[in-house]
């Protein structure tokens, strides 16, 4: 690994690779930006009131970023069948962690769910990072599906099966169930039997069932979502908050920085609700610029998906694309009142380290499906030109 590469943002080879892949690093690139300078507005008011200095929480998200940029520029220069020899170590270690949550005293709790452990001085969210290695291990497991024995088939299920438990065990019910539909989906795009994919559906509904008869809070955030103007003081108030929010936004927002609902009204303003001031100050036209660039985005990834012949490779594009694609438009939804309100962050924009590093993480794989996809017809742009000033040969 060239050492020049750890440097973020710089990297010389970009001309070589295929225009999927260069047109996905740009607009990873932007989306990170953009979400920086959201959570820069979101956060300013809460990190001034709460610890004297506005831009606390920006600052170190900067940090986070820098971190997660380094680890993207590393996956896309290291081989995915490299990647994809080391998921399964990288599930197992996480799955320590998740477990090791469990045990009193070791997790730390939060608003009354334990989801971080502390590695030194610094706190990290195992179920955010599982995910790329989720992918990875999915994408493995699924794709040789026909090849593995129903011993290896059993492990890694019930591997997977542990690592859901565990993360609603926290309780995190909306991660659980965002990694399980990432699993689904990628089992179906690889083809395995419907009578299976249909009995791991409905032991999922059934789960999510269990969950919401045992957690009270839970049933009520449902109820809530139904009618959240029902209880606007109460279990209905962060709704109520985000929908004021993204309706006083109109057609072209307040402007960047003017949110009002941010000003002690609207919660959790930085990470789970982070759309609705996006929302409020760049208003309809900025809120469908924002989904149009998630339908390219996605569009972009199930080309590369399409694009590769290899089909372990297909389904981590895919597994990409709804842990990145798929969970903004869960968030949105929930901000909007069309879901039910869950905890899951909005990639890239959310305050949050592992979720920023796992997210970039995820962005360097589907670049790296789509630099070898196409590794075979790309021809570098230096190379071209020195083919066009090279003399002919004289016979």
């Amino acid at each position: 690994m060239n050492l020049r590469y750890l440097v973020p943002l710089y990297d010389p080879s970009v001309s070589e690779w295929s225009w999927e892949a260069r047109l996905l690093r740009w607009l990873t690139l932007f989306w990170l930006v953009i979400g920086l300078l959201v959570l820069f507005s979101a956060s300013y008011p809460s990190a001034y009131a709460e610890l004297g200095d506005g831009t606390y929480y920006f600052k170190r998200q900067i940090l986070w970023a820098m971190v997660g940029l380094v680890g993207f520029n590393i996956i896309v220069h290291t081989p995915l069948r490299l990647c994809l020899s080391i998921a399964r170590w990288g599930l197992l270690a996480l799955l320590g962690l998740l477990l090791a949550i469990l045990i009193p005293g070791l997790g730390t709790t939060v608003n009354g769910a334990t989801r971080w452990i502390a590695i030194g001085i610094v706190p990290i969210q195992p179920s955010e990072l599982i995910k790329p290695f989720l992918i990875l291990q999915g994408a493995i497991v699924f794709g040789r599906w026909n090849r593995l024995t129903f011993r290896e088939r059993a492990i890694w299920l019930g591997v997977m099966v542990l690592v859901l438990t565990s993360i609603l065990f926290q309780p995190n019910l909306s991660t659980t169930a965002m990694c399980g539909m990432m699993l689904w989906l990628m089992a179906m795009a690889a083809g395995l039997p419907y009578r299976l994919l249909g009995g791991t559906a409905l032991s999922g509904l059934l789960l999510a069932i269990l969950s919401l008869s045992i957690k009270e809070y839970q049933r009520r955030r449902v109820m809530s979502f139904l009618n959240p103007w029902a209880t606007p003081d109460r279990d209905g108030y962060q709704l109520v908050q985000s929908l004021i929010a993204i309706g006083s936004g109109g057609f072209w927002g307040t402007g960047f920085g003017m949110s009002q609902q941010k000003l002690s009204y609207l919660p959790i303003q930085d990470s789970d609700f982070i759309f609705a001031v996006y929302a409020e100050e760049f208003g309809f036209l900025g809120s469908f610029l924002l989904l149009l660039f998630l339908l390219v985005y996605g569009t972009l990834a199930l080309r590369v998906a399409l694009k590769t012949p290899n089909v372990v490779y297909q389904l981590v594009a895919v597994g990409v694309m709804v842990a990145l694609v798929g969970q903004s438009l869960i968030n949105i939804g929930v901000a909007t009142g069309v879901l039910p309100t869950t905890g899951l962050p909005l990639p890239l924009f959310s305050y949050g380290g592992s979720s920023t590093i796992a997210s970039l993480a995820a962005a360097g794989l589907l670049v790296r499906v789509a630099r070898e996809s196409n590794a075979a017809s790309v021809v570098s742009l230096s190379q071209q030109r020195q083919k066009r000033r090279r003399p002919a040969s004289k016979h």
